[in-house]
């Protein structure tokens, strides 16, 4: 049984920032309702209220909602229309496709001066001889019946015929009413044997065939029986869905040849910066998410972020310094920063030639001889002159 949860009423009010209270349309359609509740104490300012497609037997719980113009309830499991007459505002009632066999249950609605439009399509009671008639006398104040607008004329006639036409409709209820009853127990000796002989089926798949195939009946008791196994394969198609997309999510977090592959699963935007002695990772983390949902992993050629459960990875050309990296997080940003020095980066500052502040070569004291040049290096550290008439000088690949 679904029921109208404040959850579900805030869901539907997307259109309204979520806000029930101020409130003035509510689309709960389709959504197997079987009883309406809480709607008068959460939505009293509801102008439109739309429950059609659900399995709501009886109409209740409504009178505080004095405001409320047009209800919906078609295509639901009511057999009789009650509990309206305190809405005072009402212009417009849908009842098409519900099971209403008791014609006269409409009388409590003479009280609601405001109604203008009744659709009983589709409903028992339209069989019944005078039918239009009979609903044009007993509610004056409509102007439509069943989508057809209703003349003056039609009016005055239907009302000189009331009282006989009243009467037939109430032997023809006292029919139907006898033939809903025989109903209901063929439909729940039905039922039993059914489930008898689905019980004996193992497979599930067979048993719900068994049942989509089985002969049944138009009542509110078939309707709430398929609306149960429409729900069961639902669920059953869910968690197939839900098994396939976990093996569609399994990442293959290295090629073949073991080497790793760039991976972000967790759509993160980020920067790296390529330093001559270091990796600098930027990631741009959800602000607001504990640290302890973050865990980094640093090898000697990847760098692999887990958030929530969502991989970030990416792969270096270079060989990092494991033990030297380190990992921070802006206090501000929430932004995670990893610093992964490179392994090699001392040794190619050792051989670099050292440099004064002018940006000539050092020497040591009494040696005049110069310096040892690295071999297949190119020093790019005083590439630009500080001397904007002089030629700039690009030191060229020492061989």
């Amino acid at each position: 049984m679904v029921k109208i949860t404040e959850e579900l009423v805030r869901k539907k009010s997307e259109h309204n920032e979520c806000l029930i209270s101020t409130l003035e349309e509510l689309s709960l359609h389709q959504e197997d309702i079987e009883r309406i509740e809480h709607l008068q104490n959460w939505c009293r300012e509801l102008k439109i209220l739309l429950l059609q497609s659900n399995l709501i037997a009886k109409i209740e719980n409504l009178h505080k909602l004095k405001k409320l113009e047009y209800l919906n309830l078609a295509i639901n499991n009511i057999e009789r229309v009650e509990n309206v007459e305190r809405l005072e505002s009402l212009n417009k009632l849908d009842l098409t496709l519900n099971f209403i066999g008791d014609l006269t249950s409409i009388e409590c609605l003479k009280g609601n001066y405001n109604l203008r439009e009744l659709i009983l399509t589709g409903n028992p009671c339209c069989d019944y001889p005078h039918y239009r008639e009979y609903v044009m006398a007993t509610l004056p104040q409509l102007d439509r019946l069943d989508c057809e607008e209703i003349k003056m004329s039609q009016k005055i006639l239907a009302q000189k015929s009331l009282a006989n036409n009243r009467a037939v409709i109430v032997q023809k209820q006292a029919d139907y009413f006898m033939k809903r009853d025989e109903q209901k127990l063929r439909v729940a000796m039905q039922k039993q044997l059914l489930a008898e002989e689905m019980a004996q089926i193992e497979n599930e798949d067979e048993r719900l065939k068994m049942f989509w195939d089985a002969k049944s009946e138009h009542c509110p008791e078939t309707r709430l029986d398929i609306a149960k196994y429409h729900k069961l394969g639902r669920e059953k198609r869910t968690a197939e869905d839900g098994d396939n997309k976990k093996q569609r999510r399994t990442l293959t977090l290295f090629a073949p040849s073991g080497r790793p592959y760039n991976i972000n699963q967790a759509k993160l935007a980020f920067t790296l910066k390529d330093e001559y002695n270091e990796y600098i990772l930027e990631l741009g983390v959800y602000k607001y998410l504990d640290t302890s949902q973050i865990k980094v992993d640093v090898e000697s050629n990847y760098v692999r972020v887990a958030v929530k459960g969502k991989i970030f990875q990416m792969a270096f050309h270079e060989e990092i310094n494991i033990t030297e990296a380190c990992v921070l997080r802006s206090q501000i940003t929430g932004y995670l920063v990893v610093k992964m020095p490179k392994l090699h980066a001392k040794e190619l500052l050792t051989l670099r030639p050292k440099t004064d502040n002018t940006g000539n070569q050092a020497k040591s004291k009494g040696d005049s001889s110069k310096p040892t040049a690295l071999k297949g290096v190119v020093d790019i550290h005083n590439i630009c002159n500080n001397n904007k008439n002089a030629e700039m000088d690009i030191p060229e690949l020492i061989e």
